[in-house]
């Protein structure tokens, strides 16, 4: 009788005290509950167009057990508030205000020290990655590699960084990012030397493209992707944007790129509301999308794109509208797109560039 007491006195201790750090925020994935949601995010901002956002540690409380990784990062490019443009009103949006955009390399220093101000638990459930170079600077490279000698054993890649954007790319200060430019590839080349992993935005096709013609850009991005088989590359949004819709046969699109071993080293994130809203606008449109994830299972990432959120709900908001893609995916499938492939590829990429740290110190 007293040793069955004793067993339910410790019972009732280890109950409380997960309990407790659930509470907190504090509970490991591995802990969760069979039912509870547990989600990697592949593509979350912390900061906003001004260089304001969540706390790192409020970001903590907001992953909570749903959220077990995410890759850290801010955004690259800093909205000027310039007076003659709005007058007292400060923008913190690129599209209120026709002032232009310019890029904040403090950036990494900032994502870098937040990362170092957790514990090495806490730390295990980011992947910090390097934004603040522009992709039209032939020193960009010079960048990335101070980055990586400056803060060792935070990085684990490169990205979410722009070259066609939509209502983006003009107003960035400077000269326009292209595919076409060598400071670009220059980029990808480091990249792949190093094993940081890339997340590239690149709209497919120019905004209000007429019906049926062929994207713009389509080519120009294959023949990238192509220069740099050695570099791991996932491509934001699946070459979509806010009014750069699915062009007629996107699927077909993505699926050449898939099937093509020229391509092996290409993935693909489902992030951002938008393109959430493309892909379960429709029955039909939500079925395209599963047959071709289902295909490839290994070669998609779920990500948010929400910009500095404020609550849990926020967080998940894109994970809620997908409901309908995660019904009609295989749970195998479903698996590696919400977890498996992000710790693949991010596991893989962070002891690659350690490796290269610890033989260029």
């Amino acid at each position: 009788m007293k040793a069955t007491a004793g067993l339910q006195t410790k019972l009732r201790r280890a109950v409380s005290l997960i309990s407790l750090l659930g509470a907190c925020g504090w509970a490991t994935a591995q802990s969760a509950a069979p039912n509870e949601l547990v989600v990697n995010d592949e593509h979350v901002h912390i900061t906003n167009y001004i260089q304001q956002g969540t706390d790192i540690h409020e970001f903590l409380r907001l992953m909570g057990t749903k959220v077990r990784r995410a890759a850290l990062f801010g955004i690259p490019l800093q909205q000027q508030w310039s007076y003659g443009n709005s007058g007292d009103y400060a923008p913190t949006y690129y599209l209120q205000t026709d002032a232009p955009l310019y890029y904040y390399s403090f950036t990494d220093a900032y994502i870098a020290m937040i990362y170092k101000s957790l514990s090495k638990e806490d730390q295990a459930r980011f992947d910090p990655m390097i934004t603040g170079f522009d992709p039209a600077d032939m020193y960009a490279v010079d960048h990335i590699r101070r980055v990586l000698h400056v803060f060792p054993g935070v990085f684990s890649g490169i990205g979410e960084f722009s070259i066609h954007k939509e209502f983006v790319s003009a107003k960035v200060a400077g000269e326009t990012a292209s595919l076409l430019n060598p400071a670009l590839d220059k980029v990808l080349d480091f990249a792949g030397q190093v094993g940081l992993l890339v997340i590239i935005h690149n709209d497919m096709d120019v905004p209000f493209a007429k019906p049926g013609s062929q994207p713009v850009y389509l080519d120009q991005m294959k023949a990238l992707l192509a220069r740099h088989p050695g570099t791991t590359i996932i491509w934001a949004h699946t070459g979509l944007g806010r009014v750069v819709r699915p062009v007629q046969g996107h699927a077909a699109i993505l699926e050449a790129i898939l099937k093509n071993p020229q391509y092996k080293n290409v993935y693909f994130d489902i992030s951002w509301d938008e393109v959430a809203k493309y892909i379960t606008a429709s029955d039909e449109a939500t079925k395209v999308a599963a047959d071709l994830i289902n295909r490839y299972p290994d070669r998609f990432l779920y990500g948010s794109d929400v910009v500095a959120p404020t609550s849990q709900e926020q967080l998940l908001s894109v994970y809620t509208q997908y409901k309908p893609l995660w019904d009609a995916l295989t749970p195998e499938t479903r698996a590696k797109v919400q977890r498996g492939n992000y710790e693949r590829l991010f596991d893989q990429a962070r002891t690659k560039v350690r490796a290269w740290e610890a033989a260029n110190p």
